[in-house]
């Protein structure tokens, strides 16, 4: 069978690596080669000192809001374990620059410490800082993107059309971010909830048709609310840049193969979605205020409790509908050999917990054992940053990927 390229982009917090607490030094560790993130208009994409070192080996690092995170991008890849392998060392890149700056970085959704955060000197972001006042200001989030390659735009919005009522399942399977700002939150994905802050951020309606998607997006820029269309926060969208459909429902992933585990499931749906596109299915009729539903439920209980079922929309056991999304898959995953993999990865995921469960028990370790100034918050950065770096590579073992616009291969 022919396979679709896919590719992922990861927000990462930089870090104190003794007190935990995010360090605003994205600067520094983009000195000389700044890029600015996905969502920038083109004529940001290149903020300063652009030169043939903006990208090491083709892994890329990115500005994005706030100097506290930093963004590495894949190149698009065929396989789960090129993907890993890809993952890990922009994890090692990034930590890389970090560590000449004093500083490490880890893959944590939000902050467990609290701190000040800081802006990225750009004229965009200063904008979007003076337009949206606090929620950009507190947006110190770190998510995980996942494009997965389509033909057309038409075939794009025939996928975003039917994966739309799935989504939620993987917020929950990706849920890292239960602390926040020295508290705890409550929630298993806080980030979902600071994200969603965003006027265009959430779920959308069906399009029906790519001429029908671009007429919402004019609307939405007719408003004047937003600055760009770089601020389409959809939970899934169309690339400008790249002819993927890009998957924003994630936090970024403790570990790097629940990462690409999550990328080998979103591929499994543009691909699932496309083929009932093709063979006449039209998308299920959910209205968008289920899908905020069940998006929050998943933000609220992660695989902990209940989500609602991506059929029926009431409330079955969350590792229930996990495994559900797994065999609905199931004929795209086991054509592309991924079915054993994906299976195994969920329930390795289910067995020892999401990024969010291991945070807890790592802070109620630390509480046990003393009663730390910081409580707790510090040894659960120190435990990130570990567990973020684990399986890292060399980059020179890193082989070359196709370039983006030659990702479908047989």
């Amino acid at each position: 069978m022919s396979m679709r390229t896919f590719g992922v982009e990861e927000e990462l917090l930089i870090v104190d690596p003794q007190s935990g607490e995010p360090l605003a030094l994205a600067d520094a560790l983009l000195s000389g080669r700044r890029m600015a993130a996905d969502d920038a208009p083109d004529d940001l994409r290149v903020l300063e000192n652009e030169d043939t070192a903006a990208v090491d080996d083709g892994m890329g690092l990115s500005a994005e809001l706030k100097l506290e995170q930093i963004e590495t991008q894949t190149r698009p890849c065929l396989e789960y374990g090129v993907l890993l392998d890809q993952i890990r060392a922009g994890r090692v890149l990034a930590d890389k620059a970090a560590r000449k700056n004093n500083a490490r970085v880890s893959a944590l959704a939000t902050s467990p410490l609290a701190s000040t955060t800081h802006t990225t000197p750009d004229p965009r972001y200063a904008r979007m800082l003076e337009r949206f006042g606090i929620t950009a200001q507190e947006q110190l989030t770190c998510g995980f993107h996942v494009h997965t390659y389509i033909e057309s735009p038409d075939e794009g919005v025939a996928v975003l059309d039917r994966i739309r009522d799935k989504l939620a399942v993987l917020t929950a399977l990706s849920a890292n971010s239960p602390f926040w700002n020295g508290m705890q939150t409550g929630f298993e994905s806080y980030r979902t909830q600071a994200w969603n802050r965003w006027p265009t951020a959430g779920p959308t309606g069906i399009y029906g048709t790519y001429a029908a998607y671009r007429r919402v997006v004019t609307r939405l820029l007719d408003t004047g609310v937003m600055l760009d269309e770089g601020m389409l926060y959809f939970d899934a969208r169309l690339s400008r840049n790249h002819p993927t459909v890009e998957v924003r429902v994630a936090d970024v992933c403790l570990r790097a193969e629940d990462a690409a585990l999550i990328a080998v499931l979103v591929r499994a749906l543009v691909e699932s979605a496309s083929r009932e596109w093709r063979d006449g299915i039209e998308p299920a009729p959910v209205p968008t205020v289920l899908l905020r539903m069940a998006a929050w439920q998943a933000s609220s209980s992660g695989l902990g409790g209940e989500l609602l079922d991506f059929g029926s929309f009431r409330p079955v056991r969350a590792v229930d509908v996990l495994r559900s999304l797994v065999d609905y898959l199931a004929p795209v995953l086991e054509e592309q050999g991924e079915l054993a993999l994906a299976r195994q990865g969920v329930e390795d995921v289910m067995s020892r917990g999401t990024g969010s469960a291991e945070q807890r028990r790592v802070r109620d370790k630390a509480l046990a054992a003393s009663a730390p100034e910081d409580l707790g918050f510090g040894a659960v950065v120190k435990h990130a940053v570990d567990v973020t770096m684990r399986g890292g590579l060399d980059l020179s073992k890193v082989d070359e990927a196709p370039e983006l616009l030659r990702v479908r291969q047989s």
